[in-house]
């Protein structure tokens, strides 16, 4: 009789398949993410400490983490290209932050009107799509004649490789706001703005949001190349300089300063994004 019971349509509903997953993980103890990329992270460190010290690698090709270090040390007391490790993060992360912020600030909007009028992106698009996947360093000469060697032409190299991706998450999330939805808003008497405003700007947001940390990912890589034009102080320069000189360990260390800023950008627009969309992925 009891086996009848579980085997019964009514117990199948009340006791799901997936249920007996989530508690088969619970019991067993799966450890959380955080631990496993820390566990990754701290692998990846004993590798490089024994492939290094036991001479597996030639310094020169890989340095050891003791003198990347000593490259930390010497370049926070300035005693690398004459400036303290501090001006060098703070110019960057200005030329970033301003790129990026213009990025925003035009990307959005222009992603937006081309994915609510055929015809602007009829016109737009093919100037997008055309210098998208071209290289910085391939139009960086045009920029440096156009607009100089100072921070006009650094910043406009990474605005220009932030800008396509903003603009088109934009322009794909204006197509998220179904004609239901606006027809719903035009017949409570809504105008036009306000459709854009209350309908397909919130219903564009997941979109916009990894647009802009897809283009923020694709700012720091163009960070080195903008730096290589007539610049005196930033973490690119460093690092290319350091290159000049095979100095691996200070192109190690720059390489991970410029990572760890990349990905505290990451964490925060991640953070920004669970609390402007706490919605997605729920629906």
């Amino acid at each position: 009789m009891s086996e009848a019971a579980t085997d019964s349509p009514e117990a199948a509903i009340r006791v799901p398949p997936s249920a007996h997953g989530r508690r088969a993980a619970l019991r067993w103890g799966a450890p959380p993410a955080w631990l496993i990329s820390l566990a990754t992270i701290v692998l990846a460190l004993i590798a490089w400490m024994a492939a290094t010290q036991l001479g597996l690698v030639k310094p020169l090709f890989l340095p050891r983490p003791g003198s990347v270090l000593g490259a930390f040390s010497d370049a926070l007391d300035g005693r690398i290209d004459g400036a303290p490790l501090l001006d060098h993060v703070l110019t960057s992360l200005m030329r970033v932050a301003s790129a990026f912020l213009l990025a925003g600030l035009v990307g959005i909007p222009v992603g937006l009107a081309t994915g609510l009028n055929p015809a602007l992106r009829a016109a737009l698009d093919p100037f997008i799509e055309f210098y998208r996947p071209l290289p910085p360093l391939a139009y960086l000469p045009l920029v440096i004649i156009w607009f100089g060697i100072g921070e006009t032409s650094k910043i406009l190299l990474i605005f220009l490789a932030c800008f396509a991706p903003v603009a088109l998450a934009a322009r794909a999330g204006a197509a998220a706001a179904s004609i239901d939805q606006i027809n719903a808003a035009r017949a409570l008497g809504a105008s036009r703005a306000q459709v854009v405003r209350h309908v397909v700007l919130p219903a564009a947001l997941p979109d916009i949001l990894v647009g802009l940390r897809i283009g923020m990912g694709v700012g720091w890589t163009t960070l080195v190349a903008a730096e290589m034009v007539a610049a005196s102080t930033g973490i690119g320069q460093m690092v290319l300089n350091a290159s000049n000189f095979l100095r691996t360990d200070i192109v190690v260390m720059g390489i991970l300063v410029i990572g760890t800023l990349a990905a505290g950008f990451e964490i925060g627009m991640r953070r920004l994004e669970r609390r402007l969309t706490p919605w997605k992925g729920r629906a």
